[in-house]
C-alpha cells in the first residue's frame, strides 16, 4: 500500500510535504450511515485501510487484511479480525492509544480498531463493527449514574473506591490466547511515582494502564479549539483532571456525524450517562513493548464534552466544554505553608472521589516523608449546589507508615458517600482540602477504664478515670463524671469509652442501612460524624432501642415498640438496636489521635 506520508520509522523524523497532509484530511469518507460497509457484507481476505496517528497529530494510514468474522464472541457482539501493517506496526504491533482507529473497506468505514491479543508477536486485531459503535443503545440519553443509586455498600469501611466501576480483565502472560480489549493509556501529570503504583492495581482492573512522565493538563487553553481540526484517526484524550495534577485517557476518534463523535470502539470506564471533557491530543513518541506497545500523547486544547461511555464506545459532542469542579490541596508542616495544588476535575459521582483520593495522595507523598511516624490533620469543606451546606472535614490521622493511604482513602469516602447517594440535584461545586503534616504519632489508645463504684444509687454520682497511652510510655488520665439520674431503673448500666469509629458505627449505622430522604438530611448524617480526636463515653443498656431517620428513640412502651418492629425498612427510616443508649459524652484529645474502646459496667441499686 502507498504511504502517502513517507516516514524513516528507524530516524522517527516524518518525510511528508503540506499539500499532501492537506490531500489526506480532505479526502476523509462523506461521514453518513451509507458510507458503512455492513458486517454482513465482510469476507476473508478482504483488503482496507486503517487511519491514526503515529506522530504529532498527523494522520497516517496502515494496511488491514479481512481474517475473518468472529460471530458471537460476547452476547450479541460479533467482531472483524484482520491483521494490521504498514508504518511502525511491524515493530510495534497493536499499540494502547490506537483504540477507535477507523477501519474502511472500498472507501466505506467497517469499525474500530478495538481488541488484541496481549503478548502477540504479530499485530492482530478485532475490528469493533461501526454499526454497534452507532445503534442507539450505545448513545440513548439516560439518567446520570448518581441516580442509580450505585452508593458504597458500607461507607464508613470502604477500602477500595473502585469497586463501584465495571472490572475488566487486565492483560497477563497467562491469558495470551485470549483476546480482550486493548488497554486505555491513562496519563498522569504532576503526580509522584509512588501514587501510580500505588493505584496501579486498582486501574489496571479497569483496563486502564498508568503511565508518567508526561506533562499534560496544565497548558491546556480555556477557550475552545476548532471542531475542523478533528477527524476520524484523530487522538484525543479524555480530560479527568487538568491542572497541577492532571489525568487523561488517551484513544483515538473513528466516526463524526455533525458535531457527534464516536471514538474508542470500546468502553473506556462504562460509567453510562456523564460529562466528561475530552481535548485534541498530540503523540509524542511510540514506545514499543514486549506487552503491549503504547503511543505517548499530551493534550493540546479542549474540543467537547463525552456524554456516554458505554460497552461498545464512547460517544459525545464537538464545541460543547463540560463544567469542571476546582479544587485546592493546600500543604503545611506545622503552621508554615509548603505547597499549594491548584486543579480542576469532573463532576462525576464514581470518578471524582477516586480522582481526589489520588490527588491528596500524590500531595502527601510528594512533601512528606512515606517511612516512619507521621501524623496529618485534614480539614477542609466540599461544597455542592443545591445542599444547604457544605461537608466539612476535620481529622487527625496517625501512622508509622502509609499515612498517605489513609488520609486520602479517608478524605475521599464522604464525598463518595454523598456524591452515590442518589440525589441527582447535588452537583459538585467545589473542593478545598488543607493538611496539616507533624513528624511525630499524635496518638494516643485507651488503656484502661475504672468507675470510683461498683455499685450506686439513683441521684449518686459515676466518677469514670480514662487512661490514654501513647508513644514512649507517655500516659494521661482524663476524668469524666456521670450523675445516675433520680428515679432510674435499677440494674446494669454499661460505659463504653470509644474511639470515633466506634462511636459512629454506633451511632450512625442507619445511614449504612437507609437512604437519606433529603439533600439536607444526607449532609448532616455525613457532618454530624464524630471526630477522631475526643474520646467518647456512651451509657447504655441492653434492652431494645429504635432509631428513626437518626434519632435515638430508647426503651419505647410496648404499644410504639410493636409498631416500630413492624415498620423496619429503609424506607421508612427506622431500625432497630440491640441496646438502649441513655447518654453520651465527649472528652477533648488534645490534638491527637483517639484509638481503642473499653466497656465497664456499674449496678444501679435501689
Amino acid at each position: 500500500m502507498h504511504d502517502p506520508f513517507p516516514r524513516d520509522y528507524n530516524s522517527g523524523v516524518p518525510r511528508f510535504s503540506l499539500p499532501a497532509f492537506l490531500v489526506l484530511a480532505f479526502s476523509l469518507p462523506a461521514q453518513t450511515p451509507s458510507s458503512f460497509f455492513h458486517l454482513k457484507d465482510i469476507r476473508p481476505g478482504m483488503h482496507g485501510t486503517g487511519r491514526t496517528v503515529f506522530s504529532g497529530d498527523r494522520i497516517e494510514e496502515f494496511s488491514v487484511e479481512i481474517l475473518g468474522v468472529l460471530d458471537n464472541f460476547g452476547p450479541k457482539e460479533s467482531l472483524i479480525l484482520a491483521r494490521l501493517s504498514g508504518g511502525p506496526l511491524e515493530h510495534t504491533g497493536v499499540m494502547e492509544g490506537m483504540s477507535g482507529s477507523p477501519v474502511y473497506i472500498d472507501g466505506k468505514l467497517a469499525g474500530a480498531v478495538a481488541m488484541a491479543f496481549p503478548f502477540a508477536k504479530d499485530p492482530i486485531a478485532a475490528i469493533r463493527p461501526i454499526e454497534d459503535m452507532v445503534r442507539p443503545s450505545a448513545i440513548a440519553s439516560t439518567t446520570p449514574a448518581a441516580a442509580n443509586n450505585r452508593r458504597l455498600a458500607l461507607a464508613l469501611a470502604a477500602h477500595d473506591l473502585t469497586r463501584t466501576l465495571a472490572p475488566r480483565e487486565p492483560a497477563q502472560p497467562t491469558s495470551s490466547d485470549r483476546m480482550i480489549e486493548i488497554a486505555t493509556p491513562l496519563s498522569f501529570g504532576g503526580f509522584s511515582r509512588a501514587t501510580l503504583d500505588a493505584f496501579a492495581p486498582q486501574l489496571r482492573t479497569l483496563g486502564l494502564e498508568p503511565r508518567q512522565a508526561i506533562t499534560m493538563g496544565s497548558d491546556l487553553q480555556n477557550r475552545m479549539g476548532n471542531p475542523a481540526d478533528v477527524h476520524p484517526g484523530s487522538m484525543i484524550s479524555v480530560q479527568l483532571m487538568a491542572g497541577d495534577l492532571s489525568v487523561g485517557a488517551a484513544g483515538t476518534v473513528t466516526y463524526i456525524d455533525g458535531s457527534r463523535i464516536y471514538a474508542f470502539g470500546h468502553r473506556f470506564l462504562d460509567i453510562g450517562a456523564t460529562a466528561l471533557p475530552f481535548a485534541r491530543a498530540e503523540v509524542i513518541t511510540l514506545l514499543p513493548n514486549v506487552n503491549t506497545s503504547f503511543k505517548l500523547a499530551t493534550s493540546k486544547e479542549w474540543m467537547g464534552t463525552v456524554y456516554q461511555d458505554r460497552n461498545t464506545a464512547i460517544t459525545g459532542e464537538l464545541g460543547k466544554r463540560a463544567a469542571m469542579v476546582p479544587v485546592s490541596v493546600g500543604i503545611s508542616r506545622g503552621s508554615l505553608p509548603i505547597e499549594n495544588y491548584q486543579m480542576q476535575m469532573v463532576d462525576d459521582p464514581l470518578l471524582s472521589p477516586l480522582l481526589m483520593q489520588m490527588a491528596v495522595y500524590s500531595a502527601i507523598d510528594s512533601t512528606e516523608r512515606t517511612v516512619g511516624a507521621a501524623s496529618l490533620r485534614v480539614s477542609g469543606e466540599i461544597e455542592f449546589q443545591n445542599a444547604p451546606a457544605p461537608v466539612k472535614l476535620n481529622n487527625m490521622f496517625a501512622a508509622d507508615n502509609g499515612a498517605a493511604m489513609q488520609v486520602s482513602l479517608n478524605t475521599a469516602i464522604p464525598l463518595a458517600y454523598v456524591m452515590q447517594s442518589g440525589f441527582a440535584a447535588l452537583k459538585l461545586k467545589k473542593v478545598a482540602l488543607r493538611i496539616e503534616a507533624f513528624d511525630q504519632k499524635k496518638q494516643l489508645t485507651i488503656d484502661s477504664v475504672t468507675a470510683s463504684h461498683g455499685e450506686v444509687r439513683p441521684g449518686e454520682k459515676v466518677q469514670l478515670s480514662i487512661l490514654l497511652t501513647g508513644e514512649n510510655g507517655a500516659e494521661t488520665v482524663r476524668h469524666l463524671e456521670y450523675p445516675v439520674p433520680i428515679g432510674a431503673e435499677t440494674g446494669p448500666v454499661y460505659f463504653t469509652v470509644s474511639d470515633a469509629n466506634t462511636a459512629n458505627l454506633s451511632d450512625f449505622r442507619q445511614i449504612l442501612t437507609a437512604s437519606p430522604r433529603t439533600p439536607g438530611q444526607l449532609i448532616t448524617s455525613v457532618n454530624d460524624l464524630h471526630p477522631n480526636t475526643k474520646v467518647y463515653v456512651r451509657v447504655w443498656r441492653a434492652e431494645p432501642n429504635f432509631q428513626l431517620e437518626g434519632a435515638d428513640l430508647p426503651a419505647p412502651p410496648a404499644s410504639i415498640a410493636l409498631i416500630l418492629e413492624g415498620s423496619q425498612t429503609s424506607q421508612a427510616g427506622i431500625i432497630q438496636l440491640r441496646n438502649s443508649k441513655i447518654a453520651e459524652m465527649e472528652i477533648d484529645g488534645g490534638g491527637m489521635v483517639i484509638s481503642g474502646v473499653k466497656t465497664i459496667q456499674v449496678e444501679v441499686k435501689e
